[in-house]
């Protein structure tokens, strides 16, 4: 066989393994997540942390989102280790809630736990930088591969709503521990990618993305459609439960939300709309949802509603990465993807605080407020839709 002919299988190869490999550290990335937001509460209960410093500890990861995380995926730009970074902070993260396991007392707790946040925040911006430009190298689809943190998510969930009622609770942290160190021990089979070429002055190239209208338009506008869903995981659970559903029809709620949006991601490399679109029908079917669920449906069109996450979240996710490969450089991928999170992170938790006001006051009417945010979101990417044309129509999202 000639060398020419063994070029493309070479690289097809090379493709499936790195597909392979970065799919396995998504799983256990999110498989963090959902063994953390079921337990770490618990935890901090069970070691006799009061409710009040609990909400101080849990409010910890938002802020990091849009202090240190953009410091440390600039960092990792600036010295060309976006996979060593990846690494770095995956191991360090183990050893920081290992850290946070061994302590009891409210102040030492807290303080371990937000130098682990400021390594663990970072993974999920750095670790999209990395299949953004994967997808370009390899010719892949963003949304198969992310597929797969969410999958885990509801795997480790429903896990951990079995085991709550083996392990004692005093020991949860160490089961969260355990699936951190297997995902720092993923994070090692991470291949390395290419180089890209960096601009003569790469920190200028970072600073002129802040200053470009578009770029702005998509952080700005996944920031409102995915803020757009804090009202839903806030007070969901609170007001399903408040409607008379018992907790297994509740929790087949929720997952049957997560099961939609792997759906999506499924099939996303089918879909043949300009991301641009895609983001803009996923705000409008986030107005459509929100505006339904504001109404207290019955239980057979709630969960026709719940289908829709698949939309309003996976579509977001998909039609924005879809944006971020396409308009941001290679060489600053990971600035991006800090500033996207940023932005996502200070308007989450202004929303968060806006919507615990609204409730209180006007309960479920708490979603129109969310309908509004996504409204805003859609009308100003498809303002913006013109400045992505020229890219955006050559591929779907995730494509080269």
């Amino acid at each position: 066989m000639s060398s020419e002919s063994q070029i493309p299988i070479a690289a097809k190869v090379a493709s499936r393994r790195f597909a392979a490999r970065l799919a396995a550290f998504y799983a256990t990335l999110f498989g963090v997540t959902g063994v953390q937001l079921p337990f770490f509460t618990v935890w901090l209960k069970a070691i006799g942390i009061d409710a009040t410093w609990i909400g101080i500890i849990t409010a910890v990861p938002p802020v990091t989102r849009f202090t240190v995380l953009p410091m440390v995926t600039a960092a990792a730009e600036r010295r060309q280790m976006l996979r060593g970074a990846i690494i770095a902070t995956a191991f360090a993260t183990a050893l920081g809630f290992a850290l946070v396991g061994t302590q009891h007392q409210p102040f030492l707790v807290l303080a371990l736990y937000a130098l682990t946040c400021c390594v663990w925040t970072p993974m999920v911006p750095l670790t999209d930088a990395y299949a953004l430009r994967g997808v370009r190298q390899y010719g892949l689809n963003y949304g198969p591969l992310r597929l797969w943190g969410s999958a885990a998510f509801v795997v480790c969930a429903l896990i951990s709503g079995l085991l709550l009622g083996y392990v004692a609770e005093i020991h949860l942290i160490w089961i969260i521990t355990a699936v951190t160190v297997i995902g720092a021990l993923v994070s090692l089979t991470l291949q390395p990618l290419q180089r890209p070429k960096a601009a003569a002055a790469p920190a200028a190239g970072a600073r002129k993305l802040l200053r470009d209208p578009a770029f702005l338009a998509i952080i700005v506008t996944s920031a409102l459609i995915q803020s757009s869903h804090s009202a839903y995981y806030i007070f969901a659970s609170i007001a399903w439960q408040q409607a008379g559903l018992n907790g297994l029809t509740i929790a087949g709620l929720w997952v049957l939300g997560v099961v939609a949006e792997i759906v999506l991601f499924a099939l996303s490399p089918r879909f043949t709309l300009p991301p641009a679109i895609l983001v803009v029908v996923a705000a409008a079917s986030a107005v459509a949802r929100w505006s339904i669920t504001a109404q207290d449906p019955p239980l057979p069109i709630l969960a026709i509603v719940q289908l829709g996450h698949g939309l309003t979240f996976g579509l977001t996710q998909v039609g924005i990465m879809g944006l971020m490969v396409h308009h941001v450089p290679a060489h600053i991928m990971a600035r991006g993807q800090g500033y996207l999170a940023a932005c996502g992170g200070i308007v989450a938790s202004t929303t968060s605080i806006l919507c615990g006001m609204v409730y209180a006051r006007y309960g479920l009417g708490a979603y129109y407020m969310m309908a509004a945010m996504a409204g805003t979101g859609g009308l100003a990417m498809w303002l913006a839709r013109k400045r992505f044309t020229a890219t955006s129509s050559e591929a779907g999202p995730g494509s080269r």
